[in-house]
C-alpha cells in the first residue's frame, strides 16, 4: 500500500485522507431505552434510538412474524451473526480508510474481510476521506455516528457501510435513507453542506449494491426525518409522567 504525505494531508491507493475539521468524539451509553449520546451536559437519542421508536406498527409486525416464523431462537442466532459479522466489516473498512491497510481477523472475521474488500474495489470515485466514524448531534436534538464524511464523485458525502444476508431492494432501505440524511443535516449544520447520500452494500455471497442521494433526495429525507424527530419528541413528552 502506498502512502504520500503532505503537511494537511496524506493519499492511500488513490484517495486523500483530508484533515480538514476537528470532528469531536461523543461518547456514547447503550440502555434499555436506547442509545444516547453525551454531549455537553446532556444526553442526545441517537439516530437509531429514534428511527426504532417511530417505525410503522406493520414494520414491527412484519418482524414479529418473521420471528414467529424461523424461531425466536434462530432468529436471535441470525441477528447476532449479522451484527458480529457487520461490526468486523465496519473495522477492516475503517482501518483502510485511515492507511492502516487490511486486517485479517477471526475465522469468522474472514468473510467480513473478503466484503469489505468487496466495497473497497468499488471505491474507484472515492477521492478524499474527510473523517471516518464521525460522531455528529443536530441541534441537541439527535445524534449518531456516520462511517465515513469525504469526497465521492467530485461531491462532498457521506457514505454507509451495510453488511446484508441478501441483496437489498430500495423499498426495503427507507431507513437507511433515514440515517443518511439524519447524519448529512447535522454535518451541514455543523460543518459543511453535503451534496450527496451514498450507500454501499455487500452481502455474504459477494455481492455488492450502491444506492445514491442526490441533493433534491437529501433534502426530501431531511424533511420527513425532522418531521420523525418531532413525532418522537411529542411521544416522549405525552408519556412522560405529569409533575
Amino acid at each position: 500500500m502506498k502512502i504520500t504525505k503532505t503537511d494537511k494531508s496524506f493519499t492511500v491507493s488513490g484517495f486523500k485522507i483530508v484533515n480538514k475539521y476537528n470532528h469531536k468524539d461523543y461518547s456514547r451509553n447503550d440502555e434499555e431505552t436506547g442509545r444516547t449520546y453525551n454531549v455537553g451536559e446532556k444526553k442526545i437519542p441517537s439516530v437509531t434510538t429514534i428511527l426504532s421508536a417511530t417505525q410503522p406498527p406493520e414494520k414491527k409486525q412484519s418482524l414479529d412474524k418473521w420471528r414467529e416464523r424461523v424461531g425466536y431462537d434462530e432468529a436471535a442466532r441470525i441477528t447476532a451473526q449479522a451484527a458480529r459479522r457487520g461490526t468486523e466489516m465496519h473495522y477492516v473498512l475503517e482501518q483502510y480508510l485511515k492507511g492502516h491497510g487490511y486486517l485479517n481477523l477471526s475465522t469468522n472475521g474472514n468473510l467480513a474481510r473478503l466484503m469489505a474488500h468487496t466495497i473497497i474495489e468499488n471505491l474507484e470515485k472515492f477521492t478524499e476521506v474527510w473523517g471516518t466514524e464521525v460522531t455528529l448531534h443536530y441541534k441537541d436534538l439527535y445524534a449518531g455516528s456516520t462511517d465515513v464524511v469525504g469526497v465521492y464523485d467530485g461531491k462532498l458525502s457521506i457514505l454507509d457501510f451495510k453488511q446484508s444476508n441478501k441483496p437489498k431492494r430500495e423499498e426495503w432501505i427507507e431507513d437507511y435513507y433515514y440515517q443518511i440524511a439524519a447524519y448529512s443535516k447535522a454535518y451541514s449544520d455543523n460543518f459543511e453542506e453535503v451534496k450527496q447520500g451514498v450507500i454501499l452494500v455487500c452481502t455474504k455471497d459477494l455481492l455488492f449494491q450502491k444506492f445514491t442521494m442526490n441533493e433534491e433526495m437529501l433534502d426530501m429525507y431531511q424533511r420527513k426525518w425532522l418531521a420523525k424527530v418531532d413525532t418522537y419528541y411529542k411521544n416522549l413528552a405525552t408519556s412522560s409522567p405529569s409533575v
